[in-house]
């Protein structure tokens, strides 16, 4: 109970985050990398667009107050204090070039890496022409160049931004040796030029650290979302894959999810609506337990189908309240139960067989003995042939119970039904010396696959194809081998030419002793029932249209294997 507990709590938490994915809108964010030099480092690229369209705005504000600022104070002693004509053309063109990004950024006309390197470009050269213009250095318009550059590192980033550092700075002191070899200015400062250098390299080795550490943040992010997505698919095909029928509906009996086992037990193909598409009585249920959730379980019975144990579950979410339904086919419930009960057994009757064997060794010796004695009369000598004849039933008998009691675990594995049928009917008509005429064999889906344990498989279709051959009449035509797909499970099937079984003995077929044969020790299909139940197959009999007696074994769909818990 506390191991079913703790995978119901497994499972309650997987399905609530399996809820939350559906209920929450799908992260579409794509990462660029601009850097053409640092490949690993990206920025997403909702948050890239909008740096970029913070930085044009300041652009279009710096280069609105260059030019009216200029035309505004004519007699002003900084801007454009020494060519006023090489300002005026700067910074025209510094708005002009600022509006025509703002229209390639608003519309998307170009890639966001071509847009920003090209603004981080421009500020370097446009700037600088416009120091120049304005005195210099000494102007103070240097300054500006910094922003230009920490703008770099935030919407390029990388080995990039030191690029535009060694640009800012190169710029700076070309313009510095210009001035000097041109005399434009009373004075120069090589000091000052490489001082704001050394600035722009601070900042970009702070940009690139600090592109390194996002970078590595970045990497982490996406060694986490990689693991997320296979722990969802894991949960997801944990879900889907599940024995018990899993289906998840709001209050208003909506239904969320369901997964395939669900269908299968509902014996539906696609996702239903409602819980009354399944069934009335499930949705009545299901109300009720709503209004009492003391009545938290219901026996449901889905036409041609069997018995169905529905448990009702709240399911809270961050979002939304739901609600689980789990949905149990008895029969392996009553499986389990008898397998349990089985075991005890087989140890009893395995004791009781040794202990049988004997003295029904000793009968049987004895009556061998006996039976060579030359001074026995004929009626004496009928008698020691009794003696034989069912110290042999019982040893066999014995046999079988300890073939039972010995029974191992299943060790299920894909079989591709149409080679391993071919195979085997090789097999068993070499083994018993029987005419390859006397079996036919019909397959006419290729692709089946079935889910069990070969030597168990094996077994059962010996018994089968031996009671077909013993009370078949074989000799009326042959007997016919068949597998098909029953509702996505493939099942085979072993028809012979007898009688059949009248009504009264099919309730008691399959039960262990019960035989309608003297020489039969009636549990070959006691046991054939046993080991197909111990595969989850199901094994029964029925009579055809032309009242042919027809065995079915139905077994596990390899392609659809279950997850048991």
């Amino acid at each position: 109970m506390l191991r079913l507990k703790a995978l119901l709590s497994i499972l309650t938490k997987s399905l609530q985050n399996a809820i939350l994915k559906i209920n929450m809108p799908a992260n579409t964010h794509e990462t660029i990398f601009p850097c053409p030099f640092s490949k690993g480092y990206g920025i997403p690229a909702q948050q890239a667009w909008i740096l970029l369209k913070v930085f044009l705005g300041y652009r279009l504000v710096l280069a609105g107050l260059f030019v009216t600022l200029f035309y505004s104070y004519t007699d002003a002693s900084l801007l454009g204090a020494y060519d006023s004509k090489l300002f005026t053309y700067s910074s025209q063109g510094y708005l002009i070039l600022s509006i025509l990004s703002g229209i390639c950024i608003t519309w998307r006309l170009t890639s966001y890496a071509t847009q920003a390197q090209l603004l981080i470009f421009s500020d370097i050269l446009i700037l600088t022409l416009i120091m120049h213009a304005s005195g210099g250095i000494n102007s103070g318009m240097g300054t500006l160049l910094a922003v230009s550059i920490a703008a770099g590192g935030l919407l390029i980033g990388g080995r990039c931004a030191m690029l535009f550092a060694a640009l800012a700075s190169l710029a700076v002191l070309t313009e510095q040796v210009v001035a000097d070899y041109t005399h434009s200015f009373n004075s120069t400062s090589y000091a000052n030029a490489g001082m704001l250098g050394a600035a722009f390299f601070t900042i970009a080795l702070l940009s690139y650290i600090l592109a390194k550490r996002s970078e590595q943040i970045f990497q982490l992010a996406d060694q986490q979302k990689q693991t997320i997505i296979k722990l969802e698919d894991l949960n997801k095909y944990i879900i889907q894959h599940l024995q018990s029928g899993i289906i998840i509906a709001n209050k208003q009996q909506a239904i969320q999810m369901a997964n395939e086992a669900a269908l299968r037990l509902a014996n539906l193909s696609t996702l239903p609506v409602k819980l009354g598409d399944i069934s009335a009585y499930l949705a009545e249920a299901f109300q009720t337990w709503l209004s009492d959730p003391e009545q938290n379980l219901v026996l449901l019975q889905l036409p041609n189908q069997s018995e169905i144990h529905s448990r009702f579950m709240p399911l809270p979410t961050g979002h939304e309240f739901f609600y689980m339904i789990i949905l149990e086919d008895i029969a392996l419930y009553n499986q389990q139960v008898q397998q349990s009960k089985l075991a005890s057994l087989g140890r009893l009757t395995a004791s009781i067989a040794h202990e049988i064997r004997n003295p029904l060794g000793a009968i049987s010796h004895a009556g061998q003995l006996l039976s060579e004695n030359p001074q026995l009369s004929v009626q004496d000598r009928r008698l020691t042939e009794i003696i034989q004849t069912h110290s042999v039933r019982v040893n066999h008998i014995i046999e079988d119970i300890l073939q039972l009691s010995r029974r191992t675990d299943s060790r299920r594995e894909k079989i591709r039904l149409k080679p391993w049928l071919d195979n085997y009917l090789k097999n068993f008509t070499l083994e018993h010396s029987v005419n390859v005429d006397a079996f036919q064999l019909l397959y006419p889906d290729e692709s089946l696959c079935a889910f069990i344990d070969p030597g168990h498989l094996r077994q059962i279709t010996d018994n089968l194809c031996r009671n077909a051959l013993k009370y078949g009449k074989p000799e009326a035509g042959p007997i016919i081998l068949r597998a098909f797909a029953l509702q996505q499970a493939p099942c085979i099937e072993i028809i012979d030419n007898g009688s059949g079984i009248s009504r009264e003995h099919q309730s008691h077929l399959f039960e262990p002793f019960f035989t309608t044969s003297s020489s039969g020790t009636g549990l070959g299909l006691y046991i054939s029932k046993e080991l197909a139940e111990l595969n989850q197959a199901k094994l029964s009999y029925y009579l055809t249209d032309d009242s042919r007696s027809c065995f079915r074994l139905c077994l596990l769909n390899a392609e659809q294997t279950l997850i048991d818990l």
